[in-house]
């Protein structure tokens, strides 16, 4: 359904006041495999509808004012330390040649100072604890060059942890597993528990003294798909203080694009592709399995459903935005790229959020849950100094 103007109107009034955190955007991976980082290939300060969900106009149309650039890179690399690094620096790229639009922001107070310049607060997440080589002095220095939250696991498992969508390895979190987790409260990073298995969240939950996030995951009550939150652990956020962030991706939001999706992956595996590509050849290989296979389409209302099973359940206090724009080759209707967010409060609007609940959806909540995690980084800091535990050492 698509909202009343009305409501799209005021949708849009009030992120200009209290405009997006998005939790996961995967531009400079895209960037990386259609242009190998070559920024002027893709200028973002124009419209890239051809090639990406994301560009700076179409982010100050959806209303975005804050963004976590993901650092990903897939588990399968064998260099994932170096990649993860040129991740970085194509952010860091982005953040410098746009810098009247892009503001970089390592803290709770540097958003704040991005909605008041108006400029959009960029900050990194790394996908996947592949990122650190069970390395936890690599973890430190990835927070030295900013990234502010590590998912712990993308895909497949780590040693350490186990991932949504892998066979059990340590049955959740290994005791190196939770030293990740008790070195990354120290620090101020955000334990991201998007992509991991229901064991490792909540043995992450058992663990962290700071807030968690999800960064991009849906509920499984509505959608089920493992890569989705179980109620038991929404449930767990007001205790912990973090928040999950809805995301978009169709596969996670519509259970009848859950076979689909199966399928399609099977598809770009038999045409010898990575399932997750989104280059010009992957997108071809796309519609033509499309073209003979209908795709169920998700909607805006399909993610609203979403939030009010969420709100529910773990209370509007714990709730935010995580699309994956660029990191998913299929959106919902309404949702098609990053200009699209009015399009889902105006939803919420419909369905009589009140503009109080949505300043903290789109804005308040993330900027609070960071502010949070800054907070007990200080208060550990106190107490006690970097670990320098291995692998080795704690599992054997």
């Amino acid at each position: 359904m698509t909202p009343v103007s009305g409501s799209l109107a005021a949708a849009r009034e009030l992120l200009r006041e209290f405009p997006v955190v998005d939790g996961h955007n995967d531009l400079p991976w895209a960037l990386r495999e259609q242009v190998r980082y070559d920024l002027g290939a893709r200028d973002i300060a124009t419209h890239q509808g051809a090639h990406l969900h994301t560009d700076l106009p179409r982010l100050r149309e959806g209303g975005v004012g804050a963004q976590y650039w993901s650092v990903y890179v897939r588990s399968d690399l064998p260099d994932a330390v170096p990649a993860t690094l040129e991740q970085i620096d194509c952010v860091r790229q982005l953040i410098a040649r746009y810098g009247s639009e892009l503001r970089p922001a390592l803290t709770a107070a540097d958003m704040e100072a991005g909605r008041r310049e108006g400029r959009i607060a960029s900050l990194m997440g790394a996908e996947g604890g592949h990122s650190i080589a069970n390395s936890l002095g690599t973890l430190r220095q990835l927070y030295e060059l900013g990234v502010r939250y590590l998912t712990l696991t993308h895909n497949d498992n780590v040693a350490w942890a186990d991932s949504a969508t892998d066979e059990p390895g340590v049955g959740g979190l290994s005791e190196f597993g939770r030293e990740v987790v008790r070195e990354m409260n120290r620090l101020g990073m955000l334990v991201d528990l998007s992509h991991v298995a229901a064991t490792t969240m909540r043995h992450a939950l058992d663990t962290s003294v700071a807030p968690v996030i999800f960064s991009h995951s849906s509920s499984r009550a509505v959608c089920d798909h493992p890569r989705n939150i179980p109620d038991d652990v929404l449930e767990r956020l007001p205790v912990n203080g973090g928040m999950a962030m809805v995301t978009f991706v169709p596969k996670f939001v519509l259970q009848a694009a859950v076979d689909w999706t199966a399928a399609a992956d099977d598809n770009m595996r038999a045409h010898g592709l990575h399932h997750l590509a989104t280059t010009p050849e992957a997108m071809k290989v796309h519609r033509a399995f499309e073209e003979t296979n209908p795709r169920p389409v998700a909607t805006v209302a399909t993610v609203a459903d979403h939030l009010d099973h969420m709100r529910e359940v773990a209370g509007i206090d714990h709730l935010g935005i995580g699309g994956d724009y660029d990191g998913t080759a299929f959106t919902p209707e309404g949702l098609d790229d990053v200009s699209g967010y009015p399009n889902l409060v105006a939803e919420l609007l419909d369905r009589r959020w009140s503009r109080t609940d949505l300043a903290k959806l789109t804005w308040g909540n993330a900027v609070r849950v960071l502010g949070a995690a800054e907070d007990v980084a200080q208060e550990v800091q106190a107490r006690r100094g970097p670990s320098n535990a291995t692998l080795e050492q704690l599992d054997g």
